[in-house]
């Protein structure tokens, strides 16, 4: 099983960046995929999760109406559209992929903001 994450890099504050997150080694179609982010010094938090389907999703307040989680199941990848980003965005973003009773993460991808 491998999730791969892509992407990342320094963007100024307001600008955009678009995370990828590459999936093999389990049926990607099966499982709920979400991203999560952790800055240094504090724990891991849910950015954005989206169900199996690729129809119903979540975001906390932090994100809603700046970052848009989608995913493609013909090519077993989920993204991460992330917009009018802020300094405290920073973080690394994980990859998960949870259901069947199994969860797996990436590696992360390094995300910092600032001018």
């Amino acid at each position: 099983v491998q999730l791969v994450e892509s992407g990342g890099g320094l963007v100024q504050p307001g600008g955009s960046l678009r995370l990828s997150c590459a999936a093999s080694g389990f049926t990607f179609s099966r499982y709920d995929m979400s991203w999560y982010r952790q800055a240094p010094g504090k724990e891991r938090e849910l950015v954005a999760t989206i169900f199996s389907a690729g129809v119903s999703t979540i975001y906390p307040d932090s994100v809603k109406g700046r970052f848009t989680i989608s995913r493609d199941n013909a090519k077993n990848t989920m993204y991460l559209h992330m917009n009018s980003l802020k300094p405290e965005d920073t973080a690394v973003y994980y990859c998960n992929a949870w259901g069947l009773g199994n969860a797996y993460w990436g590696q992360g991808t390094q995300v910092t903001v600032s001018s």
